[in-house]
């Protein structure tokens, strides 16, 4: 998925949503680094693309906890 079609659906999801996808994200970094650490992976470019999801989820949290802070 590109990242500006995966912004648009994670501005779509709900705050509590948003940070289950953050542990899902975080979890899958964890094992590619142990996986990476201990042996072999097949795409290493995987791991900056995933630290760049979690930057863009956080964001995404970040913006809507000020947005609802405003209102």
């Amino acid at each position: 998925m590109k990242a500006k079609e995966y912004r648009d659906s994670l501005r779509a999801k709900s705050l509590e949503d948003l940070r289950k996808e953050e542990m899902e994200l975080k979890e899958q970094l964890f094992k590619l680094r142990f996986k990476h650490a201990t042996s072999h992976v097949d795409n290493p470019h995987e791991i900056t693309v995933i630290k760049r999801n979690i930057a863009r989820v956080k964001t995404i949290i970040r913006e809507k906890e000020l947005a609802a802070r405003e209102q």
